[in-house]
């Protein structure tokens, strides 16, 4: 008798069960769904965003982790976005925390459409991305597990962020106000090079009333702070030959308020400056980022911020694509291409791109590899992403093994 032989079904690895919730979040109300990380769904409900919403999702959380025994992990969008502080809560629980990529996330409700559209199934399809991790490889890149960051690093990421914003503005301010000296004073603005010059901004804002600058005595020029014997005649030079026009009784005032708020900004840009430079020496990232030659403060301080944990990274080209040094290949047949991806960091970006450009011109090694890709035919720009891209490996393998910058003889 023959007897059909056994075919041996393979063994899957079990994963222990924990309990897995996904949380669509909003501005007012987040969407929460709760399951097994079996594919079993528990619950579904909203939280409002305030301690009493945090409370009520919190108890009803842990009554279904000690009803199952299992531990918890939560995935939601936007995390250290609108989700704050909700974030940090779940972290100071001990429990996993994991972001979900938007992206990633809408080509998957691409794929598996829903009826409708709700923030409640929105949490639901979070869920089921979050269930399939364990068993689709391709789910694990979709959700990123949040490591516990430096409490250093944390507050560099505010304050260079604050920064960065205070920066903005003084530039769009400096911007309008040269727009409208050009057309309210003619001559006036060309005594200086630069219309955010400290002297030039005191002289502006030195009387009540922009007509009165050109009665302004060489006594009194000279107690202005930064206004020197130089700078004193440039301005009588233009007093001599002032003009203004019909529009002064009223944009004149504008302009010397948008003086003193340049001026203002600049104080507390420079106190910002005082207060990250001072932090920073507390934060090992920093310090690591600080020693590689043309890495400032402001530039290392913000990278750290934004990096946050290295942790987060698997390997080096994590790490350089998150910093805008990676681009992707775009090509098709004999076309070459490339493309910026869209996971890119773009204030991580900005301040790689100067750090960047500053260091090669302090490292002669550097510098003759920028030449040569310009040698090549390439940009400025990709030059410099060329080399950010050696420069990722050089920080992704000092921060994880804490080793300084070395300059091989």
């Amino acid at each position: 008798m023959l007897t059909t032989p056994q075919l041996k079904t393979p063994q899957l690895t079990t994963m222990p069960r924990e309990l897995r919730v996904g949380i669509d979040v909003g501005g007012h109300v987040h969407a929460v769904a709760v399951g097994l990380s079996d594919g079993a769904l528990l619950d579904e409900f909203e939280v409002p965003h305030g301690k009493l919403g945090f409370e009520a999702f919190f108890s009803r959380i842990e009554s279904h982790a000690a009803r199952h025994g299992v531990a918890v992990a939560v995935a939601m969008e936007g995390y250290n976005g609108h989700a704050r502080p909700l974030d940090t809560l779940v972290q100071a629980r001990a429990w996993r925390l994991f972001n979900i990529n938007n992206l990633k996330l809408a080509r998957f409700k691409e794929i598996f459409p829903g009826a409708a559209k709700t923030d409640p199934l929105d949490a639901r399809k979070a869920l089921e991305l979050f269930q399939l991790r364990d068993h689709l490889p391709l789910a694990k890149g979709v959700l990123q597990e949040v490591p516990v960051v430096a409490r250093e690093n944390a507050i560099l990421k505010r304050l260079s962020r604050r920064r960065r914003c205070l920066v903005e503005d003084r530039g769009r301010l400096s911007s309008s106000m040269q727009s409208d000296l050009r057309a309210v004073a003619p001559g006036l603005l060309e005594i200086t090079g630069d219309a955010a010059n400290l002297w030039f901004l005191r002289f502006l804002t030195s009387v009540r009333g922009l007509e009165r600058l050109a009665r302004r005595r060489p006594a009194s020029l000279r107690k202005i702070p930064g206004v020197g014997v130089k700078y004193a005649a440039a301005i009588m030079a233009w007093q001599s030959c002032a003009q203004f026009s019909h529009e002064v009784s009223y944009v004149g005032d504008m302009i010397q308020e948008d003086a003193a708020a340049i001026l203002a900004l600049g104080r507390r840009i420079k106190a910002l400056d005082a207060d990250i430079a001072r932090l920073s020496e507390s934060s090992a990232m920093a310090r690591r980022l600080i020693s590689i030659p043309g890495f400032g403060p402001t530039c290392a301080a913000e990278l750290a911020g934004e990096i946050g944990a290295i942790e987060r990274f698997a390997a080096e080209a994590s790490l350089a694509l998150y910093l805008g040094m990676a681009p992707l290949d775009n090509s098709s047949g004999k076309f070459r291409s490339s493309k910026v991806p869209r996971h890119v960091n773009k204030r991580a970006k900005a301040a790689m791109m100067t750090a960047v450009d500053r260091h090669r011109k302090g490292a002669p090694q550097s510098q003759r590899y920028y030449e040569k890709k310009r040698a090549m035919g390439k940009t400025h720009n990709q030059a410099i992403r060329a080399l950010g891209r050696h420069l990722c490996r050089v920080i992704f393998k000092m921060i994880t093994t804490d080793q300084p910058y070395r300059i091989k003889p």
